[in-house]
């Protein structure tokens, strides 16, 4: 090639020694530094065990810095969260320092999504290589979040730790199928074409301040167990547990809520001066 697009990589540099062990420490991971299938496995089950999905900066008009070091910052010195830009970036770093081949892509968001309501491709998943055989690596998805990467070249239903899932493929396009309910949902469509930092910074810049964007109007967060997954929707929290009725409740009152934020998801909350404000509205508490 030769117009300089060769060189065009989403992934600018590696993380140092001292930031990828405390991304170990931080999602209790102690096991081998070679790019195998199994080390990706492990990585990806603890991974969103311990790093939440979360929305709260853009909840309280924070930035959100897309960046390497902003990244190590937050997720991983400030035990906080994020949503998937932030989750998947990372990983994807981590990935990479350790060897792996790792590419972004985006894809088109169909889940509980109106039906006819057309999205933008606002969801960044991860395309990893391991001994020749390509993988889809989301850790980012919130509630329904992969607790292990998925094959893209299997077209059967291939389970995980949680869930059951499949990935079949029409046309260009790959689709993204979960088992809930005895029935199959979709969530979402991708392709192959890799992205690039300023792609995603331009989508996240847009989801985290339009007015009607759900990450600024609503307060979202999500937490894999090895036996389910905890799931926060504003005032609304659920306990989801594997082949169990799910356990629902409304929260009505902002300490709860902060509580829950701080013990059940491990958010070590900003020091924002709106947020005791915006969870008292949330709740419509007098």
């Amino acid at each position: 090639m030769s117009d300089g697009t060769k060189s065009l990589e989403l992934f600018q540099g590696r993380l140092d020694e001292k930031s990828l062990q405390a991304y170990f420490n931080r999602i209790g991971y102690g096991g081998d530094r070679e790019p195998t299938l199994e080390v990706l496995r492990e990585l990806h089950y603890l991974h969103p065990q311990a790093i939440p999905f979360e929305n709260i900066n853009s909840f309280l008009g924070i930035p959100v810095d897309l960046s390497l070091p902003g990244l190590v910052q937050k997720l991983v010195l400030e035990g906080r969260g994020g949503y998937c830009f932030e989750q998947n970036l990372l990983f994807g770093e981590v990935l990479r320092t350790m060897g792996f081949l790792v590419k972004g892509l985006s894809a088109r968001v169909f889940w509980e999504v109106p039906e006819g309501e057309i999205k933008p491709r606002d969801h960044m998943l991860l395309l990893v290589q391991v001994d020749g055989r390509k993988y889809i690596a989301d850790v980012g998805f919130g509630g329904a979040s992969f607790t292990a990467p998925l094959s893209l070249d299997h077209p059967e239903p291939q389970e995980t730790p949680i869930e059951r899932y499949r990935i079949f493929k029409e046309a260009d396009f790959y689709y993204v199928e979960i088992w809930i309910k005895e029935e199959w949902k979709l969530m979402y469509r991708f392709g192959l074409e890799p992205q690039l930092l300023p792609d995603y910074q331009v989508v996240s810049w847009y989801l985290c301040t339009h007015p009607s964007s759900l990450f600024v109007k609503d307060l979202m967060a999500a937490r894999c167990m090895p036996w389910g997954r905890y799931a926060l929707y504003n005032e609304r929290f659920t306990i989801h547990r594997k082949n169990e009725e799910s356990q629902k409740r409304t929260i009505t009152r902002h300490q709860e809520l902060k509580q829950l934020l701080e013990e059940i998801f491990l958010i070590q909350l900003p020091p924002h001066e709106t947020l005791t404000e915006r969870l008292k509205k949330l709740i419509s508490e007098e």
